[in-house]
């Protein structure tokens, strides 16, 4: 239950108990000079058993080790599959960076802030957050190719949206995660948006608040998890974080489109060839390549790839879009990270370089995932414009 507080005048500090532990929940803004200040002053006053953060684990290593750049493999990025994944991180990042570069703070300062007074005053350290990782897988997996397109879209112009914050915006950012003011267009017509993001995490960061060491804890999080946090720790019921932490399998459906749409088009170039003679089936094969072909080639040169890169993309999307186990943004990317490989200075200069849309396509780590996902998009175009105008040679 929360306490009044006497001594601590501040609306963004709320004073719990669970069964005899002291917790005090501090409600903050990730790009607010008063929060991160806030934070270093309770923590040295309260001297805490243990200091939570909203952070995951990785981010908190993040923090910690700022050469983190410099030990990136993109080649393994794009191997695992997680080229995509990473593009969103770094989105993210940038859209924070922007707005604390305009107020001249670092961004997540009150995090870093928390960190060093919890070393400082000899408190543990608890990372309380689920990894941004499963967050956004368990965003994706719950989304159709459509609301993921204008997911992306809706990351990719909160460039522009950062440019006008004012200060006094900050404020009102305090009540909301940074995730949820990026995704506010789509959150709405998405359940699954706001339960991943907010409530989802709502529950892992208070299991995780009040199962961690010590007689009293500080807590810091931003101010959108308050009121699900208190929620949730006024439930004595335990929350199963096995539960929460798992990425759902790829759907029946899904897996059955994955093999059974290019089954559908290797048949239609068999009928094609069997009810409209050898011309008609030979133009529908190439209909096929140049659709592929040309959409995943201006998705490379969109993300201005090494002339290589742009012809492997010609050749590679008409196979691998009647292959499920590869993409044509793979071989695109395997082949620009050979052709431009990134060096040492690409790696360290990514912080900077993702504040601007320039600098996207200036380094090359980001213009490899620029690359991988540019030419994905393009042979997806391009296998939705080549199908009906295969089965109109067919009518």
């Amino acid at each position: 239950m929360e306490k009044s507080l006497e001594t601590k005048k501040n609306s963004d500090i709320h004073e719990l108990s669970f069964q005899g532990k002291e917790i005090l929940l501090i409600g903050t803004a990730h790009v607010s000079r008063h929060s991160a200040q806030l934070v270093e002053d309770t923590i040295q006053e309260e001297n805490p058993d243990t200091v939570c953060v909203e952070l995951c684990a990785t981010r908190l290593a993040s923090i910690q080790d700022s050469d983190r750049w410099r030990n990136m493999d993109i080649v393994k990025v794009i191997k695992q599959k997680k080229a995509l994944m990473l593009f969103m991180n770094l989105l993210l990042a940038s859209f924070q960076k922007k707005i604390a570069d305009k107020f001249d703070i670092k961004p997540g300062q009150e995090m870093i802030n928390a960190i060093e007074s919890a070393q400082k005053t000899g408190a543990l350290i608890v990372p309380a957050d689920r990894e941004i990782q499963i967050t956004l897988s368990r965003v994706w997996r719950g989304m159709g190719f459509w609301e993921k397109l204008k997911l992306m879209m809706s990351l990719v112009f909160s460039f522009g949206e950062s440019d006008g914050i004012q200060e006094e915006d900050i404020e009102r950012m305090k009540q909301e995660d940074i995730l949820q003011t990026l995704l506010a267009d789509v959150k709405e017509a998405h359940p699954i948006i706001e339960r991943a993001l907010i409530d989802e995490r709502d529950q892992f960061l208070a299991e995780n608040i009040r199962s961690a060491p010590g007689d009293k804890v500080v807590a810091v999080v931003g101010a959108a998890h308050v009121p699900g946090i208190k929620k949730y720790l006024a439930d004595q019921r335990p929350i199963d974080l096995l539960e929460l932490n798992q990425v759902p399998q790829a759907g029946n459906m899904g897996k059955i489109l994955k093999w059974l749409i290019p089954g559908l088009i290797i048949l239609l170039f068999a009928v094609g060839f069997m009810m409209e003679g050898k011309n008609a089936g030979t133009d529908m094969i190439w209909i096929w390549i140049a659709a592929n072909g040309i959409f995943a080639g201006i998705g490379a040169i969109l993300a201005l790839a090494h002339p290589y890169t742009i012809l492997s993309s010609i050749i590679a999307a008409p196979l691998t879009s009647l292959n499920p186990m590869i993409a044509a943004g793979w071989v695109s990317g395997l082949v620009e990270a050979f052709a431009r490989k990134p060096k040492v200075r690409d790696l360290e200069a990514i912080p900077n370089d993702i504040v601007s849309i320039k600098g996207f396509w200036r380094n090359n780590v980001t213009r490899i995932l620029l690359v991988v996902i540019f030419t994905n998009l393009g042979s997806s175009i391009g296998t939705m414009t080549a199908v009906p105008l295969m089965l109109k040679l067919l009518s």
